[in-house]
């Protein structure tokens, strides 16, 4: 496995690779999810490309940067169990903003919403550092986790809007035994937070089983939601939402098609994020 640290190495890396090449961007302290992209890569391409990247862009003022977990050397132990070819892993941010930096990505409507609406610029961060990644990979395919659902669509529009010659590959979300959503951010959790956090899962479930009942009003859907988060001492509820699975704007009144139940809440130190597509 080769470890590359600039952006220059890689855009020459790259130049010399044949074959299909398949990229899973990270911002590392992976888990299984992370590796469960790898191997979709690693089934479907000659290359696979991980990158490792904790991108300042994409974090507000009092967001989680500074104490976001790292562990590079066991990351990059794990990647190379699972036949990675080549980690991107710049060596400082200023490898991909280097002084004077001032080209910025926006969309105009998408990240206006759910997480978008409470992580101003968050969005912006996310499209710039993808843009950057695509440009330097020039993967045929890149992998994403269908648990950052309104990510996947952001950059689905990012990839359609800038004519990127790439497949999204969004791949399921993978779980912990009692349903929690992998995350790096559960390791902000403390045992007992970390059984309390399953509550965003069962939320979930409560809306499916729901719906699967007969349920068909998205405001009732968002109600049995809440319900079982109250029932949670230690969840914050920050956001319950019933959306258009592609426009993510909220539904109302009787669900004529697929939609999109997501939900943000803090429990302990951490904010975690979950969702579930709704098909009646």
């Amino acid at each position: 496995m080769e470890v590359i640290t600039t952006a220059a190495a890689m855009t020459a890396r790259r130049r010399e690779l044949t074959g299909t090449v398949g990229l899973v961007p990270t911002m590392g302290y992976l888990h299984e999810g992370h590796l469960s992209l790898v191997r979709r890569a690693r089934a479907e391409n000659d290359i696979v490309i991980a990158t490792i990247f904790v991108n300042p862009s994409q974090f507000g003022p009092h967001e989680d940067l500074a104490t976001y977990p790292r562990d590079l050397p066991r990351d990059l132990a794990l990647l190379e169990a699972e036949k990675t070819d080549i980690v991107f892993a710049p060596a400082t941010p200023a490898e991909m903003y280097p002084p004077g930096y001032q080209t910025w990505i926006d969309l105009t409507d998408l990240p206006t919403k759910l997480e978008g609406a409470r992580r101003p610029g968050h969005f912006r961060g996310v499209a710039t550092i993808v843009a950057k990644l695509f440009n330097l990979t020039r993967p045929h395919r890149a992998y994403f986790g269908q648990k950052d659902a309104q990510q996947c669509v952001v950059i689905r529009r990012l990839v359609a809007d800038l004519n990127f010659d790439l497949e999204v590959v969004v791949c399921p979300t993978v779980r912990e035994p009692h349903g929690l959503a992998m995350s790096s951010r559960n390791a902000y959790l403390n045992p007992e937070e970390r059984v309390r956090a399953a509550v965003l899962y069962r939320a979930l479930q409560a809306a499916a089983a729901a719906l699967a009942a007969g349920e068909r009003d998205a405001e009732a859907l968002r109600q049995v939601m809440g319900q079982v988060l109250a029932a949670e001492p230690l969840a914050q509820v920050d956001y319950v939402s019933i959306a258009d699975p592609e426009t993510l704007d909220e539904l109302s009144g009787e669900l004529r098609g697929p939609a999109l139940a997501s939900l943000a809440v803090r429990i302990g130190r951490a904010r975690l994020i979950d969702n579930l597509l709704l098909t009646p």
